[in-house]
């Protein structure tokens, strides 16, 4: 059977994200090959949270595809609010090709997924980030012309990105290795598992406190935000206190390959995880990233509604 939903990378198989990352090279040389798919349809985006690119990537996504995005929120659907997740998830299915949903429960998007008969996507969970994982993939084939033998570091918060980062690595073969404070590091259950696919791969997955550990001998250095919204002021002190040493600096990226790249998922802040020379400097390939999130949309969209994607 057909995979439905994308809720966590490790969901693909090594045939579908090659196939996904294939898609989204001829999608960007041709973009409007598919325009016909979605005609007269509507993709139904949700944002529980503020989002520049996820939302516009989809939009323009869904746009090339020649459908219309219906951007929703909480204030405008009654989500698990005056109606059972479930319930809504039903009605959608009646209304819309795909919803694609970036919110906080990774409980939530499972609801709605089961419930629904249309493809699901994960735009972004607390646990899981799955289409920037795909992009930052696409990116790194892009730049290397190929994902076998790269090694990545990622530096800082073990959050969703690196949790799709590791199964995206464990996935394809590629090595990882994760630098984290004590009281950081990715979930366990989440690692355990990439660990498994890594086994079968042939993947090196590494998580250590060590930042110049990690980075020796990476063709690309990874970090992302340590701050979220709403955190408090003894959490946000806390939280830069522990992250301080794993920022990202020119000493920290000359530890890596030559070759290495800069990569972030942004928004970036510059001066807390990474130095501004860094981001803003020759190994820098966050734009191709931010680009690249738009032709992995539109090929992960294209491929859940032809049915191309077998699972894992």
């Amino acid at each position: 059977m057909a995979l439905k939903d994308l809720l966590r990378v490790a969901d693909l198989g090594l045939a579908d994200l090659r196939h996904l990352l294939d898609l989204s090279d001829e999608l960007r040389s041709e973009p409007y090959r598919y325009h016909d798919l979605l005609r007269g349809d509507t993709v139904i985006t949700y944002f529980a949270k503020p989002s520049t690119r996820t939302r516009l990537s989809f939009g323009s996504a869904i746009a090339r595809l020649g459908g219309t995005p219906e951007v929703v929120g909480p204030t405008e659907l009654q989500l698990g609010r005056g109606e059972t997740i479930e319930d809504t998830a039903r009605v959608v299915s009646r209304y819309a090709r795909a919803f694609v949903i970036r919110t906080f429960a990774d409980d939530e998007v499972c609801r709605f997924a089961d419930a629904a008969s249309i493809p699901v996507v994960n735009a972004l969970t607390d646990l899981h980030h799955p289409c920037q994982a795909l992009a930052d993939l696409l990116t790194l084939r892009n730049h290397f012309g190929q994902l076998d033998g790269l090694k990545l570091a990622y530096v800082g918060d073990g959050n969703n990105v690196a949790h799709s980062l590791l199964e995206a690595c464990a996935l394809t073969g590629m090595d990882i290795a994760v630098a984290s404070p004590a009281g950081f590091e990715p979930d366990a259950a989440i690692r355990e598992a990439a660990e498994k696919l890594a086994a079968a791969s042939g993947s090196e997955i590494v998580v250590t406190h060590d930042p110049f550990a990690a980075v020796r001998d990476a063709d690309a250095v990874y970090t992302d935000v340590w701050l979220s919204m709403g955190d408090d002021e003894a959490e946000r002190s806390h939280r830069i206190a522990a992250l301080t040493p794993f920022r990202v600096t020119p000493e920290l990226l000359a530890a890596a390959s030559g070759r290495c790249v800069f990569m972030h998922c942004l928004p970036a802040h510059r001066g807390e995880e990474v130095a501004a020379e860094v981001i803003d400097g020759p190994h820098s390939v966050v734009l191709d990233q931010a680009e690249n999130r738009m032709h992995t949309a539109q090929a992960l969209l294209l491929a859940l509604l032809r049915g191309e994607l077998r699972g894992a």
